[in-house]
């Protein structure tokens, strides 16, 4: 038996117990702008592949949601104020779509912007306590998702509104340091089941990438939306 032959004999069973780093879930970030359908894409992914259909639960939630209505809906997280996830997330599923499979980590984070303000809360009627407190959690998870974005994540889900314009400082800075790691990201065109939805605008301000049309919400071409995923990251 020659050396190699021995050694590899030998050692096989510490390979199997510590697998091929091949074999574990890949971290897929879904990154983007507040407020672009970020946690309802999260959710909606969770719903369709997992038993449970657990939903990804933020863990700064706000009073009004221990309500028994809130009990009884497992969706959370998601809200038409800015910064309502404000700590990234992640459950694992497994997408089988079109002969492709893919296991991996959904990290549903923060929306990131440069700034966060207290003053955009109170516009939306909170006490200044909460606004301020509210602010600090949203800042501290802005840093959070942009950590992970530089050291945990494998592949980028890229979410915008279709409803706006996605020419901003905010995804000319996110994509750049995507881009500058080297990682693989869908650009995901949310909210297209609204009249104001311009998707040729967003292919325009980003050529170089797949852009996916879709209603998180509505479940608009979600399908789609699975076999890119699944063809991308697999």
């Amino acid at each position: 038996m020659s050396l190699v032959t021995g050694l590899k004999q030998r050692f096989s069973g510490w390979f199997d117990l510590f697998g091929d780093e091949d074999d574990e879930p890949k971290n897929i970030g879904i990154y983007g702008p507040p407020n672009t359908g970020k946690t309802t894409l999260a959710n909606r992914i969770i719903d369709d592949w997992t038993d449970d259909g657990d939903s990804v639960e933020t863990e700064s939630q706000d009073e009004s949601d221990e309500s028994e209505e809130a009990e009884d809906d497992s969706f959370g997280g998601a809200s038409h104020i800015p910064h309502e996830t404000r700590r990234a997330e992640r459950k694992t599923v497994t997408i089988e779509k079109n002969g492709k499979e893919v296991e991996l980590d959904v990290v549903d984070t923060p929306g990131v912007v440069t700034q966060v303000d207290y003053q955009d809360f109170i516009d939306y009627d909170m006490e200044k306590d909460e606004a301020v407190e509210r602010s600090r959690e949203a800042t501290e998870g802005v840093a959070e998702a942009m950590h992970w974005l530089r050291e945990d994540i494998d592949g980028v889900i890229y979410v915008l509104d279709s409803t706006k314009d996605p020419f901003t400082q905010v995804n000319t800075m996110l994509l750049g340091i995507i881009e500058s790691r080297d990682l693989p990201v869908l650009v995901f065109a949310n909210k297209i089941d609204l009249e104001e939805s311009n998707v040729q605008r967003i292919e325009n301000a980003f050529p170089q990438h797949k852009v996916v049309e879709l209603s998180a919400l509505e479940g608009n071409n979600v399908d789609e939306a699975y076999s890119e995923i699944a063809e991308y990251f697999g």
